[in-house]
């Protein structure tokens, strides 16, 4: 029988409550306070941080604090990475960013979902779906990219579009829900 863990990462339903996924959730709010509180000048202690929070760490990254996560390990960002003041990652599935990838000020990017069948939802269960941000894309604050959405190579996501289906390259996207305005 799979763990909650393995179906989590599945994507299927699993009970987030679960004693071993509630550790790694306290241990990456751990990382990320000592992150947030770390000296702004103190970049080896915080690339140190990021380091052991994500999943992988291109080089040249940059994450402004505050900064919240779920788990932290299902990250993975690639080289040149820029992400502003108060983004959020809810990477309950993996959460995967290309190379020179920027995000704005109060990202919000969710692999985390719950199912729109009330009895299934207030079941206490939970289920994800992976986020992936193509190489050199650029996501403008407050935007919002929604579980199992692929952003495409040289895209941009507008200040404070909501992403609820892919986004191809090479476009920029605005509007709730996100629709292309024009090409690159």
């Amino acid at each position: 029988m799979p763990s909650e863990k393995e179906k989590m990462l599945a994507g299927e339903p699993y009970d987030p409550s679960d004693p071993d996924l509630v550790a790694e959730r306290e241990r990456a709010r751990r990382l990320t306070r000592r992150f947030n509180d770390a000296d702004a000048n103190d970049t080896e202690t915080r690339g140190e941080l990021l380091g052991e929070l994500f999943g992988s760490v291109g080089e040249n990254v940059t994450v402004e604090p505050p900064f919240r996560c779920d788990y932290g390990y299902n990250v993975r960002v690639g080289d040149d990475f820029f992400a502003n003041f108060d983004c959020v990652f809810l990477d309950v599935c993996p959460i995967e960013f290309g190379d020179e990838c920027m995000l704005g000020p109060g990202v919000h990017v969710y692999a985390a979902s719950h199912s729109v069948d009330p009895v299934e939802r207030t079941s206490g269960t939970e289920h994800g779906k992976p986020v992936t941000v193509g190489d050199r894309a650029w996501i403008g604050g407050r935007a919002v990219l929604n579980p199992g959405v692929t952003v495409g190579d040289d895209a941009v996501v507008a200040s404070g579009a909501v992403v609820t289906r892919d986004v191809p390259d090479g476009v920029v996207v605005g509007g709730n829900p996100a629709e292309i305005i024009r090409e690159v």
